[in-house]
């Protein structure tokens, strides 16, 4: 759908990518990107639509929502559709309707995306229609917070249209409401600033937002977002960005990429601790009990499904922020990946903490940049401190903690660690790149901490520095477990009640 048309007169525009790059094909054609963005509106909305009809067919009025393997329907529920008192569910029509609105809302985006990837203009800010508008410039600053703005505003927008449905159009369901919870409105949402941010200071408990135990606060929470979303929107909309912001900031497709999914890793985070903890936005009829992931049958629950999967995409999304931020600031340094380009130094790196005496003096006599130290002790050394190190954080976590193996445990899983470090380092040292070391003359750079000494960049005393670090660190490890296991005898011989 989104492949672009040989003869197009942007070709020279468009990055020799694999299919595996995705849109990165389009990142200079913002008409055929803005259709691949609808596409996949389309797409989500379908599954939306689609997943909802579905959970219904699937639906079990004599059994808990949460032990049926649901997801959408929990959310409707808290919504307050089709929910009668304790949380019974009267009546699925309304999620009929729903998933209906929503597979026709699908069509409707679909047919924009066909529209904008086949038939309109490639480029939007090179027509002369009034899709021109909407064309974009990634370095243009002024245009970027523009549409920073307007997305600011659309999701002040749709806080309010929580606080609608809340207030206005049926109310939420209360899990505290009566005996069993009730769908109620809410009539007097919290406004004083004071208690909704409080919130993110601990004022209400050490759990901050996801301490919240009455709808009024998670009302009058939303207001305040929604508020703030729609003045933070337009000041976008009418300022530009300020000299610090583009000191700082690169503006690039790739960095707003990097910026973006930043974002959604914290919130995904963010939301899988919420879901966990919380009871009242999720409350237990819907979602199960609080605090486990499974229910009591034994099976994971609507919480635990929804917990796990926000929290196994926010590990993607941070791994996707790191790449694309690194990909970003290397492109605004003048390297491409693409063609193994060496960036230079920035002489401005040397700042007044990595430059300072202290800071140069304790990197100086760690052991890899110590002088007058051969590559065995080198490896011997740094091994031992890390497999003393590693033995206690497996003995403290481990699933064994608690029994009389705990020790013996942690010592084994240590010394894996070691071992698969070592190996590491030994398919390093023969790799090619070594073998370069010894005869290409190494690029200079303006650094502020010493150089690796020549000793180890050799192939030679790289595979002594590996050797010996499989050694310091199994008997770093080893030292740790015999402490581990001796330390009430050596409690007793410091406190002098053991003669030795």
């Amino acid at each position: 759908m989104t492949a672009v048309i040989t003869e197009s007169p942007y070709k020279q525009q468009i990055p020799r990518v694999g299919w595996w790059a995705g849109n990165n094909r389009l990142v200079n054609l913002s008409g055929k990107l803005l259709g691949a963005h609808i596409a996949h509106a389309a797409l989500i909305v379908l599954w939306a639509g689609g997943m909802t009809l579905f959970e219904i067919s699937r639906f079990n009025p004599e059994q808990p929502i949460y032990d049926q393997g649901l997801i959408l329907l929990p959310h409707l529920a808290t919504l307050g559709f089709g929910v009668g008192a304790g949380g019974e569910i009267v009546s699925t029509y309304p999620y009929f309707v729903i998933a209906v609105l929503h597979i026709v809302s699908s069509v409707v985006l679909a047919a924009g995306g066909l529209y904008h990837s086949l038939i309109g203009p490639e480029v939007l800010e090179d027509s002369e229609s009034s899709t021109g508008f909407f064309g974009y410039d990634w370095t243009d600053g002024d245009k970027m917070t523009t549409i920073l703005g307007i997305h600011l505003m659309l999701l002040g927008f749709g806080a309010w249209l929580l606080v609608a449905k809340a207030m206005f159009w049926g109310g939420l369901f209360d899990p505290w409401a009566g005996s069993e919870g009730a769908v109620r409105v809410i009539n007097h949402p919290t406004i004083n600033p004071v208690t909704i941010f409080g919130y993110l200071v601990g004022q209400h408990g050490p759990q901050g937002m996801a301490a919240v135990d009455n709808l009024e606060d998670v009302v009058g929470g939303h207001i305040w977002v929604g508020l703030m979303c729609l003045v933070g929107g337009i000041f976008h909309i009418l300022t530009q960005p300020f000299l610090w912001a583009k000191r700082i900031l690169i503006y690039s497709g790739e960095a707003y990429l990097s910026y973006s999914i930043g974002a959604l890793a914290y919130m995904g985070f963010f939301a899988a601790y919420f879901v966990t903890v919380n009871d009242t936005v999720y409350p237990e009829v819907f979602y199960g009990p609080s605090g486990v992931l499974e229910a009591t049958t034994g099976e994971i629950s609507a919480r635990g499904w929804l917990a796990t999967f926000h929290f196994v995409l926010a590990v993607l999304f941070l791994a996707g922020h790191i790449w694309h931020a690194i990909r970003a600031r290397g492109a605004e340094a003048g390297f491409d990946f693409n063609k193994g380009e060496m960036p230079k130094a920035d002489n401005n790196l040397s700042q007044s903490v990595n430059a300072a005496d202290v800071t140069l003096k304790f990197l100086q006599n760690l052991p890899l940049y110590r002088r007058g130290v051969s590559p065995f002790f080198r490896g011997l050394e740094i091994g031992m401190a890390h497999g003393y190190w590693l033995v206690g954080p497996f003995v403290v976590l481990s699933p064994l903690q608690d029994t009389e193996a705990a020790n013996l445990s942690g010592l084994m899983s240590a010394a894996s660690v070691i071992i698969v470090i070592a190996i590491a380092l030994s398919v390093y040292g023969s790799n090619s790149s070594i073998k370069r070391w010894e005869t290409t003359p190494r690029p200079t750079f303006t650094a502020t901490i010493p150089n690796v000494p020549a000793t180890v960049q050799t192939a030679e005393g790289w595979s002594q520095f590996a050797s010996s670090f499989l050694i310091g660190g199994i008997g770093g490890a080893t030292l740790a477990y015999l402490l581990l296991n001796n330390v009430e005898a050596l409690r007793l011989i410091g406190e002098g009640l053991v003669n030795y």
